[in-house]
């Protein structure tokens, strides 16, 4: 297994350099089960600010992309099967993926709770409280 980073992921999706896109398209389809890649999810979280906050794709388009780049074999990803599960429920969830990452990092080291002070995130994202 190799790990990779956000911007490889970027450049795998976004055909905005076009050498960086071949070298990350040839390196991410070499991957087999055998020796897959991996994405953890603070790679992905910045991967997925910089394709809409930097890059201005709609988070629709970025989820629908991420759909299609977190379905191969070959590529490990962290929190799989939360990723699934919100990825099934809605188009555009409805906090920033980096928020359902801390609440799920949190329950995985045994946290009751993730307190924070977004409001909107306290309301979205199970396992996170308002702190007030």
């Amino acid at each position: 297994m190799i790990g990779i980073d956000s911007n490889v992921i970027v450049r795998f999706l976004v055909d905005d350099d076009v050498e960086q896109n071949a070298e990350a398209r040839r390196f991410l389809l070499a991957r087999t089960t055998d020796d897959p890649a991996y994405l953890s999810a603070v790679a992905l979280a910045e991967a997925i600010w910089v394709l809409n906050r930097r890059m201005a794709f709609p988070m629709q388009q970025v989820v629908s992309m991420l759909k299609d780049f977190l379905a191969s074999d070959a590529l490990v990803v962290e929190y799989t099967e939360e990723l699934d599960a919100l990825l099934s429920e809605d188009d555009t969830p409805a906090a920033d993926f980096a928020d359902y990452m801390i609440a799920w990092s949190g329950a995985r080291a045994g946290c009751r709770a993730t307190m924070t002070f977004d409001r909107t995130t306290a309301r979205a994202v199970p396992g996170m409280e308002l702190l007030a």
